[in-house]
């Protein structure tokens, strides 16, 4: 009958305790909502868009703070690795130069232009119309557009150049393409990885080609007269 009577009270008691536990901890956790972290909204701070709780993903991005154009171009610009490139492209575009098939009143196009190196290299060269593509924008050198399906007319260009065509999804349209919007005449100049002396083809040279060099590996001119 002791027993009986001590089980009871053990199990009463445990009841109990579970009931406050389960009390205190639905008070803290109502506290912790209520309660707004001082280390998010300080008590001083004005009240401002961006400290409410966003509704939407547009609602969140419109309140972001936004860095102007300009100054995140000249941040980029004037960086070290934005500068060596850039002088890595001036050496590149120097034979073609003196080779006359670069002149400062050509019109020439960049296809997937990246940041624009290439773009700015030849304006530092005196090349006045210069115009850079790529899948996305990066203003004011490189504008929006698929170098497989180019928005510019037949022969519009006297010069197509890129230095990624290794990288493009569809090789044999971003080539059709490059050659399409230059001028009968023009030059399409596609910038790949060196070539050996086992990798040019030789006989294509032989057999008066409009190539130049030509490497198999490739599968493209380094340097065509369309």
């Amino acid at each position: 009958m002791r027993t009986t009577t001590m089980e009871k009270e053990i199990d009463t008691f445990l009841r109990k305790l579970s009931i406050a536990a389960i009390a205190i901890a639905s008070l803290t956790l109502i506290y912790l909502f209520l309660q707004t972290p001082d280390t998010c909204v300080p008590p001083e701070a004005p009240s401002k868009p961006h400290l409410r709780f966003p509704k939407s993903s547009c609602d969140f991005t419109s309140t972001r703070p936004h860095l102007p154009s300009d100054k995140k171009n000249n941040r980029l610009w004037s960086s070290r690795d934005w500068n060596n490139k850039l002088h890595s492209f001036s050496l590149i575009f120097l034979p073609i130069r003196d080779l006359n098939l670069l002149h400062n009143n050509s019109k020439i196009l960049c296809l997937s232009a990246g940041a624009g190196h290439e773009v700015a290299a030849l304006q530092r060269l005196g090349v006045e119309d210069v115009t850079g593509v790529e899948l996305f924008d990066s203003p004011p050198l490189v504008s929006r557009a698929d170098p497989h399906n180019l928005p510019f007319f037949d022969g519009a260009f006297d010069l197509a150049f890129t230095a990624r065509f290794d990288e493009a999804l569809f090789p044999a349209r971003f080539a059709a393409e490059m050659e399409r919007v230059v001028r009968v005449g023009g030059v399409c100049f596609v910038l790949v990885g060196e070539c050996d002396a086992y990798e040019i083809d030789y006989e294509a040279m032989k057999d008066g080609h409009s190539s130049d060099y030509m490497c198999p590996s490739v599968g493209h001119a380094l340097v065509s007269d369309t």
